[in-house]
C-alpha cells in the first residue's frame, strides 16, 4: 500500500533528478520506480485521446499567425493515472522549456515529453512524492517567464530565427544550402550559427548558478 502524503512529501528525490540545461527534473520512470519503493503495488498512465480526432493532442480552434507567416495553436495533452485502485487526471500544455511548442517544432517525441511531465508532475500534487522539487520547478518557471519578459531569451531568439528560416522555405522552396549562399555563408557555417544558441543557454545557465552559489 502506498505511503501517506505526509510521509511522501518528505523522501528526497533529488538523488534520483537528472539536469537538463541547469534545470533539475525527475525522470518518470525514476518516479515509478520511488512509487514502488515506497509501497505502491501498480503504477502507469494512458493518454487519454481527443474525442474529436483520437489524438494525443488536445487544440484550440485559435489558430494564430506571427510575422513570418508561421501558424500556431495553443496544444495540450491529457493522461489517465493509475496508482494502485486510484486514478487520478491530468492536462498540461507541450511546451519547449517555458515556451509552447509550436506547429513547425511539434513532434511525437514533444508529445511523449508533455505527457510524461504531466505525470510526475501529478504524482507531486496527488501523492507527496516530489512536491518540493515541483515547487522548485514551477518557481524557477516563473522566475523564468519573468525574466523572459524583460530581455531578449537567447532561445528565444532561436525559436524566432527557426520560425523565420522555414517562412522563407516554404515561402519560396529554398534548401538551406540555397538560403545560406544568399547570406554569403556555406550551408555549413548556417547551421553552426542556428545550432550554437543551445551552448550559449547552457553557458549562461551555468554562468548564473556560480553566481548565486559566490553571492
Amino acid at each position: 500500500m502506498l505511503k501517506p502524503y505526509k510521509e511522501l512529501r518528505e523522501v528526497d528525490v533529488t538523488p534520483y533528478c537528472k539536469d537538463r540545461d541547469g534545470i533539475i527534473y525527475l525522470p518518470y520512470n525514476a518516479c515509478i520506480s520511488l512509487l514502488h519503493e515506497h509501497g505502491a503495488e501498480s503504477v502507469y498512465f494512458l493518454p487519454v485521446p481527443n474525442p474529436r480526432n483520437g489524438s494525443s493532442l488536445y487544440e484550440t480552434e485559435t489558430v494564430f499567425t506571427d510575422k513570418s507567416g508561421a501558424t500556431n495553436r495553443c496544444y495540450e495533452t491529457r493522461i489517465e493515472i493509475h496508482i494502485d485502485d486510484r486514478t487520478y487526471y491530468m492536462q498540461s500544455p507541450v511546451m519547449n522549456g517555458i515556451s509552447p511548442v509550436r506547429d513547425n517544432s511539434m513532434s511525437q517525441q514533444r508529445v511523449w515529453n508533455s505527457m510524461t511531465r504531466s505525470f510526475v508532475k501529478a504524482v507531486a500534487m496527488y501523492t507527496g512524492l516530489g512536491f518540493s522539487l515541483w515547487m522548485t520547478e514551477e518557481e524557477g518557471e516563473r522566475r523564468a517567464q519573468e525574466a523572459g519578459d524583460v530581455y531578449h531569451d537567447i532561445m528565444k531568439i532561436q525559436e524566432r530565427v527557426f520560425e523565420t528560416v522555414t517562412a522563407i522555405q516554404k515561402k519560396t522552396g529554398m534548401s538551406m544550402a540555397q538560403l545560406a549562399g544568399r547570406l554569403g555563408r556555406t550551408e555549413e557555417e548556417l547551421r553552426q550559427y542556428m545550432s550554437s544558441y543551445k551552448i550559449l543557454a547552457a553557458v549562461e545557465n551555468n554562468l548564473d548558478r556560480i553566481l548565486a552559489e559566490v553571492r
